[in-house]
Order: C-alpha cells, then sequence, then structure tokens
C-alpha cells in the first residue's frame, strides 16, 4: 500500500475583474491582478481572464476601485488619544452642548485616580448660544476637584478649569512662554490657553505607557481604514512632549513586526529645539529610515497657529480684531538654525504656516538654508499653506517646495477667512490649484482630528470649493478637476514621502493598497462627492476594511 503525501494548494495570486478602475491616469481599466502585496498585470478583462489557472478570482461588480488614499499630514497617534476622549466635535452646536457631553462622560467614564478629563473638538464659531469660548468657569460647572482640559478643533488652543490651573501652578503672575498666550478677565487666569502656553498644562498630563500608545495607534488605524487611508504622513512626537521620540517610534515598529499596523506611517518627525534635533538625527534618523510600514519623514516644525483661534500670523490684522495679528511660534533667528541643521544634514522638512507673516519667515529660512547647502531635490514643504500672496506663491515654486494642503478646511474656513483677513490678501489665499498649475506638487490630507480623514468629504471640498451646507464657493477659479482631487490624495502624497515609485498608482510592482467605492467619482455630481462610500480597503492585497453595508 502506498501512502501519497498531501498535496496542499496556496493561491498566491488574486484577479479582480469587472470593475472600474483609476490607476492614477485614463482611460479606466477593468481588471488587475494581486500577488505577494503587490500589483501584477493591469489591463482589461479580455486580457486578464484569458489565464486564471491558480487565481482567486473576484467579480467587482462595476464597482471604482481607485489606489488607497493617502493622509499626508495629520495627528494619528492624537487621532487615537481623541477617539477615547469626550467626543466634543459631535457636540460644538453650543458651549452647553459641551459642558452637556463633558459632564455624560465624566459619569460614564470618569478617569482613573489621578487622571485627568479630556475632550477635543469644541469651536466657538459653531456655538448657538454665545459667541465666546469656553473659560475655567463654565468647567468648574463640570468638575472642581478632577482636572479638566478641553482642546479646541483646530489644536492651538485649549480651556482647562480651576483645578488644572492649580495643578500647573498657573497664576496672574505665570511667565508665558515664547509663541504662547494665556489668557486673563480682571487680571486672572480665565482657563483660556493659545499654542505654546498649552505645554504648560501637556505637561503636567499623566502621560501613557507604550502598550497604551500601541492601543491608541491601533485605534486610529481601524479609523482610518474606514476612510480607506492606507497611508499616513503623521506628526506624533508633539502630542505627548514627555514621551522620547523614540518610544512613540518603538510603539509603530513593535506594531509593524507583529503584523498588527494597517496603515502606513510615515513620521513627521516635531522639534523644538536644535540640540533635541541634532540628537535624533546623530542616532540614525534620517528622512527614508525603516521599512514599508513605519519610516522616518521629514523634520516637522509649527510655525503659527490657526486661523480659527486668531493665532495664524498675518501681515495685516484680524479685520474683527485690529489689534491681533497673531504670532509666530519661532524667533526668525531660530527658525533658521532649525531648518539649517536639517537642510545640511540630509533631512527633508515640513514647516506648518497658515499666516502669510508666518509664510514669510519660512521661505526665508528655507532659502538661506538652500543657499548656503544646495540640494536638488530636498521635497521641502509648507503644511496647510493658506493665507498666502502672489508673491509668495512664485516663492514656493522658486524654491522647488512641496505643499501639504487641507481641502477639507474649507468646509469651516468658508464660513470666517473673508470675515477675518482683508480682502486683498483672501483673494490669494487658499490658492492651491493656482500652486498646481504652476507645477508645485499639491497634496492632500485632514489634520486629523482637527477633522476627521473623510477623504470623500475632503474630495468634495477641492472640486467645489463649498461647505457642506452650501456655503461657498470660495474663489471658484481653483477648483480641483476630480482627477486632481484623486490625485491629491494618492500619488501627490506618495511623491511627499519620496514612494512615488512604490505606492500611489494601480501599477505592476506597486504595492498593492487599494480602495473600493460605492460610487464613480467621475461619474457623481460634485456636491455628492461626499456621500460615496468606502466598502473595502485593502493593504498589500489584504482586507483591513469592510463594510456590512456592500
Amino acid at each position: 500500500m502506498f501512502c501519497f503525501p498531501t498535496v496542499l494548494l496556496i493561491i498566491m495570486k488574486t484577479l479582480f475583474y469587472n470593475g472600474r478602475i483609476f490607476t492614477g491616469e485614463f482611460p479606466l481599466l477593468e481588471a488587475f491582478s494581486v500577488e505577494d502585496g503587490v500589483f501584477g498585470e493591469v489591463g482589461s478583462n479580455e486580457e486578464l481572464l484569458s489565464s486564471t489557472s491558480g487565481c482567486e478570482l473576484i467579480d467587482l461588480k462595476g464597482r471604482f476601485v481607485c489606489p488607497g488614499f493617502n493622509d499626508s499630514h495629520m495627528h494619528l497617534l492624537n487621532f487615537g488619544q481623541v477617539l477615547s476622549a469626550a467626543p466634543l466635535y459631535k457636540h460644538t452646536e453650543s458651549l452647553a452642548a459641551v459642558i452637556d457631553c463633558l459632564k455624560e462622560k465624566l459619569r460614564s467614564d470618569p478617569p482613573a485616580p489621578g487622571g485627568w478629563l479630556t475632550g477635543r473638538g469644541w469651536n466657538q464659531d459653531c456655538f448657538t448660544d454665545t459667541d465666546r469660548m469656553p473659560d475655567r468657569f463654565d468647567l468648574d460647572t463640570v468638575s472642581n476637584e478632577i482636572p479638566i482640559v478641553i482642546t479646541r478643533a483646530c489644536g492651538h488652543c485649549c480651556a482647562v478649569n480651576s483645578k488644572a490651573l492649580e495643578l500647573a501652578g498657573i497664576t496672574a503672575d505665570s511667565v508665558c512662554p515664547e509663541g504662547g498666550s494665556i489668557g486673563l478677565t480682571g487680571g486672572e487666569p480665565d482657563g483660556r490657553l493659545f499654542d505654546n502656553a498649552m505645554d504648560l498644562i501637556l505637561r503636567k498630563m499623566p502621560f501613557p505607557d507604550k502598550n497604551e500608545l500601541k492601543r491608541m495607534i491601533m485605534l486610529a488605524c481601524k479609523a482610518l481604514n474606514a476612510y480607506g487611508v492606507t497611508s499616513s504622513q503623521t506628526d506624533d512626537y508633539c502630542v505627548f512632549r514627555e514621551i522620547p521620540p523614540e518610544t512613540v517610534n518603538e510603539a509603530y515598529r513593535e506594531l509593524e513586526a507583529s503584523g498588527e499596523l494597517t496603515v502606513r506611517v510615515c513620521e513627521q518627525c516635531n522639534f523644538t529645539e536644535t540640540d533635541q534635533l541634532t540628537d535624533f538625527i546623530n542616532a540614525g534618523n534620517l528622512t527614508g529610515k525603516g521599512g514599508e510600514m513605519f519610516r522616518i519623514g521629514p523634520l516637522k516644525l509649527l510655525g503659527d497657529g490657526a486661523l480659527g483661534s486668531r493665532t495664524a500670523h498675518l501681515s495685516k490684522p484680524y479685520l474683527n480684531d485690529p489689534e491681533n495679528r497673531g504670532f509666530s511660534l519661532f524667533t526668525p533667528e531660530h527658525l533658521k538654525e532649525m531648518v539649517s541643521v536639517a537642510n545640511s544634514r540630509g533631512m527633508q522638512i515640513a514647516v506648518h504656516a497658515i499666516g502669510d507673516a508666518c509664510l514669510d519667515e519660512v521661505l526665508d529660512a528655507y532659502e538661506a538654508a538652500l543657499l548656503d547647502c544646495p540640494r536638488a531635490d530636498h521635497r521641502h514643504g509648507i503644511v496647510h499653506c493658506q493665507i498666502t500672496r502672489a508673491d509668495q506663491l512664485e516663492r514656493i515654486n522658486r524654491l522647488g517646495l512641496h505643499v501639504y494642503a487641507q481641502s477639507v478646511f474649507l468646509d469651516y474656513d468658508n464660513h470666517i477667512v473673508e470675515k477675518l483677513v482683508a480682502p486683498e490678501l483672501a483673494k490669494t489665499s487658499y490658492n492651491w490649484k493656482t500652486l498646481l498649475d504652476m507645477g508645485v506638487t499639491v497634496s492632500n490630507g485632514s489634520d486629523c482630528p482637527v477633522e476627521l480623514p473623510d477623504v470623500m468629504k475632503g474630495v468634495e471640498c477641492a472640486v467645489t470649493r463649498r461647505s457642506m451646507d452650501g456655503t461657498g464657493p470660495f474663489l471658484p477659479d481653483q477648483a480641483f478637476t476630480v482627477e486632481e482631487a484623486l490625485q491629491s490624495f494618492t500619488a501627490a502624497g506618495a511623491r511627499a514621502s519620496f514612494e512615488e515609485d512604490k505606492k500611489g498608482r494601480i501599477s505592476k510592482g506597486y504595492l498593492a493598497d487599494f480602495v473600493i467605492l460605492s460610487g464613480d467619482p467621475f461619474d457623481t455630481p460634485p456636491d455628492e462627492l461626499h456621500s460615496i462610500r468606502v466598502l473595502e480597503t485593502r493593504l498589500g492585497g489584504k482586507t483591513v476594511y469592510q463594510s456590512s453595508d456592500q
């Protein structure tokens, strides 16, 4: 009697057919194969179905497929933290609703002993019962025993209760850090802290251990996958300043090693001091170091505040606050030093600049650094690039900079920009189409948790220049085509991280990251693009999200 060994047939190749596939260029195709985590042949049904031996076949049923979405600037770790906090972004229609949300969070999920009650997402511009920011007296009605800190949607100011002020030792005599502001009412702290002054509070809060960091990362990745996001360029080191950057990196690398990381992460490395940056680089952390799931990206610098909190640094005063132009978070000298060090050591740089006065300082720093140490393909960038002048747009192009835009910001900013910014300045702002036409690469993102990482909402804002409630359009001549909007969330993001040869397209040899959508964006009315749902998200060909509503 002969015994034959059992033969296991392992299907390594999957063929997807009968779809409407946007590869990154036209025409739309019908089919593609995936093998060992990368795309194989891409073409027509007839071409690929002619040889299906050993293939798993998946009928796309005419659905639209495009490369996985790349959010080119966000705060992934912060998003995970916010998902664990009071969801104020869902209750920002009034100050009363914010307070009620905090009370419910305290009742249903109180912090552990020694912990703080936190929340994020309030926006006083949306309040219907008052036109002011929350203060410590409002938060004292929630608790005067448990410290409370709630962060505005923009992330550039917060409100705290009296207990938090006490623990941080903030009094009328406290010295405010450079690049920040402590709110005062009647000469006493009112619980409102702006930009760098927020560090006075954040450094007193308990910080998570590495396991908790990993939990937050996984929570955020799961949410990102549901929006079709397979790549994230994220600024994480600023979330918990007391945690060494290497600990954050270790959390990501351990999740990568265990196969639990479901978003490809490029870390935008946030530092404020030159010696910290130098030590980081000397330890071998340079742009591009890492693998396909986690890698070091650019140095990230925070140049100024935000428009909504009236802390973006403008060249002309805010229209509703003639004594205020906002402020930069670095002195011009310090900014130039940081940029020079990174540039000379071969590191890419990305600087947050929302106000045009801040942008002047950033462009000066880039120009000086590149004059001192020229680099042919540096891909240094401007994050946000919102309030701009025509001369600055030309300068961005001349310096060969990348722009990390957030089209979704128009949903809110359409309501405020012309109320805050001088008309002659507003007309050359949010001019991402002008930059694109100049030849500047413009990628897109959400700055999550400032906004949710809702890519199709971002696509709609890019195409219509309108808010979801119909406000606008703001500067309709700056509208992207649907193709340009999709490219900004795919190929342009890949180029921002020097990965355009491996992802951002459905093409042979590229990483098989793709999204199956419920509708075809090229065949959808522009004001309905946000309603297109993500049905399935695949990373390296493997499903990381699948909608229950197919």
